[in-house]
C-alpha cells in the first residue's frame, strides 16, 4: 500500500512522519507533495519520504490520498486531481468544513473519509474524529483508522455534524488551553515569578491535572470539589470565574468554532 500526503504543513507533515513509522507501511511507501519550492528542498533532506512537486507523478501511484491543505485551496486542487484519480483510491481529508459530498462530486469518486485532527498529534497525543462514506469497506476503514491512530487516538463518529462539532472541541481546543495557560503565566509574572518559573508552575499544573483526570473515573466537577474547600483559596478563584461567567464564555467560544466550521462547509 502506498500513501500520498498532499500538503506538507504542520498537520500534513505530522501525519506523514507518523504513518511512515507504522507497521502497515514501509518508509518508502510514503509520498508527499507540496507546492512550495522551499518546502520541497527541506523535504528532500528527509530520506524516508518520496517527495513530489507534480500531481501526475504521484497521485496515480497512491492507494490512499491524504489531503492536508487549507480549505480555500480545495477547489483548485480538486480540479487538478480529478483527471488523475481512480475510483479505487481512498481519499482522507482533514480540511475543515469540506463535506464528503463536496469531495465526491468534485473528484468523481465515492471512497472518502473526512477527519478532524488536532495539534497534539505532533507529539503523538492527538485525537482525530472521522467519518467514512458508505462506500469505504470495513477492511479499508480498519486500515484508515490504524493510520490515523499513529498520531494518538481516533474516534469514529456517526455523522458529519460531529466532525464540525469536534472542530470546536478538539480541533480548536488546544488553543483554548494555551489561552488559559497564557493567562495563568501572566498572573504568575505579575506576582513576581520569573518567566521560567511561571512556565514550570503552569505547565506542570496542567500536566498533573490531566494525569489525575485520566487515571480516575471522577468528573472535572468532582475534582474541583476535592481541591476547593469552603472559604479557601481555590474556592475564591472558582467563585471569581463563576461570577465572571467564564463557564458560559468557554462554551460560546467552542460554538463559535463549530459555527465557523459549518459556515466553511457551505461556501
Amino acid at each position: 500500500m502506498k500513501v500520498l500526503v498532499i500538503g506538507a504543513g504542520n498537520m500534513g507533515l505530522t501525519y506523514a512522519e507518523a504513518m511512515s513509522k507504522s507497521k502497515q507501511l514501509k518508509k518508502r511507501n510514503v509520498m508527499i507533495l507540496d507546492s512550495s519550492p522551499e518546502k520541497i528542498l527541506s523535504l528532500k533532506k528527509i530520506s524516508h519520504f518520496d517527495v513530489f512537486e507534480n500531481l501526475e507523478d504521484c497521485l496515480p501511484q497512491a492507494d490512499l490520498v491524504f489531503i492536508a491543505v487549507k480549505p480555500y485551496h480545495c477547489e483548485d486542487l480538486f480540479a487538478k486531481m480529478k483527471p488523475l484519480i481512480n475510483k479505487g483510491q481512498i481519499v482522507i481529508s482533514i480540511m475543515a468544513g469540506v463535506t464528503i459530498q463536496t469531495m465526491q462530486e468534485a473528484l468523481g469518486i465515492q471512497k472518502v473519509v473526512r477527519a478532524m485532527p488536532n495539534l497534539p498529534a505532533q507529539v503523538g497525543k492527538g485525537v482525530t474524529s472521522f467519518i467514512p462514506s458508505k462506500e469505504v469497506s470495513r477492511i479499508e476503514l480498519l486500515t484508515v483508522e490504524s493510520l490515523l491512530d499513529t498520531t494518538g487516538k481516533s474516534i469514529k463518529v456517526s455523522s458529519e455534524n460531529y466532525i464540525d462539532a469536534s472542530t470546536g472541541i478538539s480541533g480548536s481546543g488546544p488553543a483554548y488551553v494555551f489561552y488559559f495557560m497564557q493567562s495563568m503565566m501572566e498572573a504568575a509574572l505579575k506576582m513576581g515569578f520569573s518567566a521560567n518559573d511561571s512556565k514550570v508552575l503552569v505547565s506542570q499544573t496542567f500536566d498533573g491535572a490531566v494525569e489525575l483526570f485520566n487515571q480516575s473515573d471522577l468528573s472535572p466537577s468532582s475534582w474541583m470539589n476535592k481541591v476547593a474547600s469552603k472559604g479557601g483559596t481555590t474556592r475564591a478563584a472558582l467563585d471569581s470565574m463563576e461570577d465572571n461567567n467564564v463557564n458560559e464564555l468557554i462554551k460560546e467560544a467552542a460554538y463559535a468554532a463549530f459555527d465557523r466550521a459549518v459556515e466553511l462547509g457551505k461556501k
